[in-house]
């Protein structure tokens, strides 16, 4: 599947938020078994959030916020049946172009705990590993900054 066929949207209804928590609620508490508590929490008011649509189906989602350390993405997934089709991409790639102004007039960097099996994803846009693997919630992740 091409890029063209994914869209992303920013967030801007109700209708489409309510779609990336079920995804989030589908791939990281029912499938990674992360808790409820800590996948849902008090940045998702803060924060910008993404929709993946594939023919118009929600397919994945991502956010990004303004933390002290710089620029952090979070939340990037996709729905097991549509990985491996570029939708993962597409997220990253509309995520940096949103907060590319920030980037540019910010002294913040842009960085993000990615799961160690996602770690090549980012790569291809230039994040670069930092630091050790780590565990949170109970997944390796690693710290990597843009």
């Amino acid at each position: 599947m091409n890029n063209s066929v994914v869209k992303v949207l920013l967030i801007e209804d109700d209708n489409d938020l309510q779609d990336a928590f079920t995804i989030r609620e589908i791939v990281f508490v029912k499938e990674q078994k992360v808790s409820h508590e800590e996948e849902f929490d008090e940045f998702d008011i803060i924060s910008r959030h993404f929709i993946a649509k594939v023919k118009g189906v929600s397919v994945g989602t991502a956010r990004w916020r303004e933390t002290n350390k710089g620029i952090k993405l979070e939340r990037f997934t996709v729905l097991k049946e549509y990985r491996g089709m570029g939708v993962g991409s597409a997220l990253v790639s509309a995520v940096l172009k949103d907060i590319d102004h920030l980037i540019e007039n910010s002294k913040g960097k842009c960085y993000l705990h990615a799961q160690v099996e996602a770690i090549p994803l980012y790569a291809k846009f230039g994040f670069q590993s930092q630091g050790d693997i780590f565990m949170e919630c109970d997944i390796p992740h690693q710290n990597m900054i843009l």
